[in-house]
């Protein structure tokens, strides 16, 4: 399920990268840092807190995600590298734990791992000096 972001809950910046681009690193603004407001995204709760957990320090005490892209030379290449990271941030957001259903060993497991013991035991119990009695 491909998240299509709406375009009211995002804004960009362009500024000055470190990085490749040579001389025109200096000149131009091509690093895009993208903020989306999680409250205009109208999430579920349970979607939202998994966000808010994933996103970690991405995310602003006013509610946004700050995702700044810098690897390429172009604003055209990183922004669309920023909107696929948030994208892919919150589509992770949407997948859900399965739940850990807690299991037992059965009886004959338990068995089993108990002759084991008593065999060990016995061979180092064999283990002693020998008496000529």
């Amino acid at each position: 399920m491909p998240f299509e972001l709406p375009e009211e809950a995002l804004s960009e910046t362009f500024l000055a990268a470190s990085g490749p681009g040579g001389q025109n690193v200096n000149k131009v603004a091509t690093a895009c840092q993208l903020r989306c407001d999680v409250f205009a995204l109208g999430l579920p709760l349970d979607v939202y807190q998994r966000l808010k957990a994933l996103a970690g320090s991405k995310l602003t005490n006013e509610g946004e995600i700050v995702i700044t892209a810098r690897s390429h030379r172009t604003q055209e290449a990183n922004r669309v590298e920023a909107r696929q990271r948030l994208t892919e941030l919150i589509e992770r957001a949407y997948v859900r734990q399965a739940k850990r259903k807690p299991t037992k060993p059965s009886r004959a497991a338990k068995a089993k791992r108990v002759d084991a013991k008593k065999s060990r035991s016995a061979v180092k119990a064999n283990r002693g000096r020998v008496s000529l009695d």
